[in-house]
């Protein structure tokens, strides 16, 4: 009797040990991969849906960029009405499908990233689970842009030779890139490559460390653990007006450099490409030239950019929330 007693408590123990290990650990892990699911699904229709919205002031600022003609708001209001007059209402989004094939991946990959980086920091800096100090802040948002920029460089040359060339130059995308690689080499797929990285370093880190500084101030401060839509619209678009000033300069110089082949340019490296558009149109009228657009452009886009993938964040943790309860509440069956 003793031993019978005995061998029901290790029977017990063994019953209760054994579904702990083999069901712990992969359900962490499917937690990990929702996770990384998740931003990847809402940077990606954060960055279609900001791109599109902008799509006819990106293609008129591109346009400018690589020209030497003087920009203004009167100018651009003229190449706008003019490419409607000439090719179309539609022409506006002229290499938005490039953008989108472009800034989708891009999207997804930064904003996964960031998050994936922001864990990363949080635990080497020992702020597991909660809001990073400054310099992390930073570090997490130049990190994740250099990721996105690095994997996905092609796909942006490509958008910006579809931008400034007639439609019987380029067909489609495919064509684009058969054309660069037959007539320029397969190495004119990465030119502007440094001053696009250069670039994304301040802009990407500027961008994400001024919006979550704000959401963090705004939860100090208001006593609100979230901020209402039109507050992380505000928020996003004010990081996206400092980010891009910060970097647009490297900006001008990446896309001359891009279209430097169908343009009639040659330029051989960031300094001599800043050397010449400074003599040739001056410092301020070369180097900023179309910033005023993309004041009204680049807020616009940041703002519904960083919105739209923290509302898809939390409606996609709420809709899992929901359905963990109705799996749990499903009574198990009998064995």
């Amino acid at each position: 009797m003793g031993n019978g007693v005995r061998e029901g408590q290790v029977d017990f123990k063994r019953q209760d040990v054994e579904p702990i290990t083999s069901t712990h650990l992969p359900s962490e892990d499917n937690q990990e991969k929702k996770k990384v699911l998740n931003s990847l699904m809402s940077g990606a229709l954060a960055g279609a849906v900001a791109k599109t919205a902008v799509a006819p002031l990106d293609r008129t600022k591109i346009m400018f960029q690589v020209s030497s003609k003087r920009f203004s708001a009167k100018e651009a209001y003229r190449l706008i009405y003019r490419t409607y007059l000439n090719e179309g209402f539609w022409s506006l989004w002229r290499g938005n499908s490039a953008t989108m094939v472009r800034v989708i991946p891009y999207a997804a990959i930064q904003f996964c990233a960031h998050e994936e980086y922001k864990q990363l920091l949080g635990s080497y800096y020992g702020f597991q689970g909660k809001a990073l100090t400054p310099f992390p802040r930073f570090i997490a948002g130049s990190l994740a842009g250099t990721t996105a920029a690095m994997l996905t460089y092609p796909l942006d040359m490509v958008r910006a030779r579809m931008a400034v060339t007639p439609k019987e130059m380029y067909s489609n995308i495919v064509h684009v890139f058969i054309r660069i690689s037959r007539e320029e080499g397969l190495k004119t797929l990465y030119r502007g490559f440094t001053p696009t990285i250069l670039g994304v370093i301040p802009y990407a880190g500027l961008s994400f460390f001024t919006y979550e500084t704000f959401k963090k101030l705004h939860a100090d401060h208001s006593g609100k653990l979230q901020p209402s839509p039109p507050e992380r619209l505000l928020f996003g678009a004010c990081a996206g007006l400092i980010g891009q000033s910060a970097s647009y300069p490297l900006d001008v110089v990446r896309r001359r450099m891009q279209t430097a082949g169908v343009m009639g340019h040659t330029y051989s490296s960031i300094l001599l490409t800043m050397q010449e558009i400074i003599r040739e149109e001056g410092l301020i009228r070369g180097l900023y030239k179309g910033l005023s657009m993309n004041w009204v452009k680049g807020p616009i886009a940041v703002g519904i950019s960083f919105t739209t993938f923290d509302l898809m964040q939390i409606l996609l943790r709420k809709l899992q929330h929901s359905t963990n309860i109705e799996s749990s509440a499903e009574p198990s069956p009998l064995k």
